[in-house]
């Protein structure tokens, strides 16, 4: 089979192929279809759609490992000077603070409050249904207790805080 009637025959399965591996590949639908396109004639082997989309996500594959491992130049950490990495040091402590600040209040919440939001802030990320466990509630009542837990953190921040609001006004 010629490149034209691969086209022909083929062209738009592997376009709606690409345009839904595409996005999650971080890359635009047209330049995975001209990789595969590239890697299916250059194989010069028989092509079939079963073969057609296991090409479309391994090429997409490819393409997210090559993503996760590439860094634009200007961030690369080589290209830091002293003056650039003082900030990201800064932001790093000031991040640190905030967070030991946030545990604080979330510790002072009452009832049940505290051990709920603490369990959603663990560094394990536990899933709903192991944080109902723990804490012997259902998992469908989690979410509006949060809620309100997240509401109670709030209005007691802002009462510490007193957080400007909207146009400058004090809430």
């Amino acid at each position: 089979m010629n490149a034209q009637d691969l086209l022909t025959r083929y062209g738009p399965l592997l376009k709606a192929e690409c345009a839904a591996e595409a996005p999650a590949a971080g890359i635009d639908a047209a330049d995975l279809e001209h990789d595969v396109w590239v890697r299916l004639l250059d194989a010069k082997a028989a092509v079939s759609a079963h073969g057609l989309r296991a090409t479309v996500r391994a090429v997409a594959r490819r393409a997210r490992r090559r993503a996760r491992r590439e860094v634009p130049y200007a961030t690369a950490p080589h290209a830091a000077t002293a003056a650039t990495a003082a900030p990201g040091v800064e932001q790093a402590v000031l991040d640190a603070e905030s967070g030991r600040e946030l545990r604080a209040a979330v510790r002072r919440l009452p009832g049940r409050c505290a051990g709920l939001l603490s369990a959603m802030l663990s560094r394990k990320d536990p899933t709903y249904r192991e944080i109902a466990g723990k804490l012997g509630i259902s998992q469908g009542s989690l979410g509006p207790i949060r809620s309100r837990c997240l509401g109670c953190l709030r209005r007691m921040l802002i009462a510490e805080i007193a957080a400007p609001g909207p146009w400058g006004k004090e809430r």
